[in-house]
């Protein structure tokens, strides 16, 4: 098998990445019919798909350090069987609300937050699992192809859900159909967990709960410089970078005057630089080196900005699939970073914080870039986010590699501190 999908010959994972290319794929659809559905409320309003988005993401500021403890304290694969049916639930309400016509912009932002706090409790536990199916040897390579499968999903799902969305008339009950879809995507998820082999998932003895166990996670980062500072770049990145979602949608409508099929098509093109990236993480494979993390985060940064003045839709589809492929690099190397420098009996809980600050960073960043569209135009959305990226990564750099060889992950593993025999009071 070739290097780069070499973590498909394990059968368990061969199941979870299968059920994630179908749950993906509803996600997908349902991030581009939820903001048309706000658009077509709205009046195109990037001020309310700002606060969409923040209060779909709120929940992971709110909610993730007691996620990554539940993430050490019980089975992943059960665990993971629960957070998704607390994310069907909403994704269900919220199209049967929309198909009947009666859906309000506040039942929108009401259901992405009830969504938001299913995926909270998902997001850590999905994460650290995956070192449970595959060994630490794949485990960049794994971090790769889950990328890739949830790029693949987000190649079909934003065409497709445009499609459907304009072939049913454009209209909210047609938004309503694609949403209802993404609720029974889930089952797919669940069936797989189900088929996996038990015996060859290598499952950590869950942590018998104690006083003090989600200080000592924190407490566990904050005395590493180096991941310190991944989440700092991360925290940048997340809440003001990575809203392509809400900045392709008011540049295709405000800037080149396109429908809902055009704006599909944008999250699909761009999906092809994420696949791309993902891929090329996949082959890498190793330990990711610091400065990878960087430079791809500061190139992210300025490919932003240079979408944000392309002259036409033509030009701004045929950049966009550069910035996906540095948004990967970004991504997946902090990720696979996370997951590989840190004690098994704490990866839950420090995965929780890294998704925390990458994810909960929106409910800040959202607004404020929706606002900038809404007040000097969808361009600046780009622009504003890109400038700010590159701005909070030297800053990052700035303040935390003033440590010794902090930028060597090899001299971070043998100056890894070791896991905190007590517990905080």
């Amino acid at each position: 098998m070739s290097p780069t999908f070499r973590s498909l010959s394990n059968r368990n994972y061969r199941l979870y990445a299968a059920g994630g290319v179908v749950s993906n794929t509803g996600t997908w659809m349902q991030r581009i019919a939820q903001d048309w559905l706000v658009i077509l409320l709205t009046g195109a309003s990037g001020t309310a798909l700002g606060i969409t988005t923040g209060l779909q993401f709120l929940p992971m500021l709110l909610f993730s350090p007691y996620a990554g403890l539940i993430a050490d304290r019980f089975p992943k694969r059960r665990l993971l069987q629960v957070t998704q049916v607390m994310m069907a639930g909403p994704a269900a309400v919220l199209g049967a609300l929309a198909i009947t016509g009666v859906v309000q912009t506040w039942h929108v932002y009401v259901l992405a937050f009830v969504f938001g706090i299913g995926t909270a409790f998902d997001a850590p536990a999905r994460q650290s699992f995956v070192s449970e199916m595959v060994g630490r040897d794949d485990l960049t390579n794994a971090v790769g192809l889950n990328s890739a499968s949830f790029n693949m999903a987000r190649m079909v799902g934003p065409a497709l859900a445009g499609l459907m969305i304009a072939a049913l008339g454009n209209t909210v009950e047609a938004t309503g159909l694609v949403i209802t879809l993404n609720a029974v995507s889930y089952g797919a998820v669940i069936l797989c967990l189900q088929r996996m082999r038990v015996t060859e998932l290598d499952t950590p003895e869950p942590m018998a709960r104690q006083k003090g166990m989600i200080r000592d996670g924190v407490r566990y980062v904050r005395g590493r410089p180096d991941l310190m500072m991944l989440l700092a770049i991360v925290f940048f990145a997340g809440a003001f970078g990575l809203k392509f979602q809400m900045s392709s949608a008011l540049m295709a409508t405000e800037v080149y005057g396109k429908g809902a099929s055009e704006y599909g098509v944008l999250g699909s093109v761009m999906a092809i630089g994420s696949l791309a990236g993902a891929l090329l993480a996949a082959r890498r494979g190793g330990q990711p080196r610091h400065r990878l993390v960087i430079l791809s985060a500061i190139g992210f940064g300025l490919a932003s900005i240079a979408a944000g003045l392309m002259p036409t839709y033509l030009a701004f589809a045929l950049w966009v699939p550069v910035i996906g492929i540095l948004a990967l690099t970004m991504i997946t190397s902090v990720n696979a970073t996370m997951q590989l420098s840190v004690a098994p009996e704490l990866r839950g809980r420090v995965m929780a914080l890294y998704m925390m600050v990458f994810l909960g960073g929106t409910p800040f960043g959202a607004p404020i870039i929706g606002w900038i569209g809404e007040t000097f135009g969808a361009r600046w959305t780009l622009i504003a986010g890109g400038g700010i990226t590159i701005l909070g990564t030297l800053l990052a750099v700035a303040v935390f590699s003033r440590t010794q060889g902090m930028l060597d992950p090899e001299v971070n593993n043998r100056r890894r501190p070791v896991l905190l025999g007590a517990r905080s009071r």
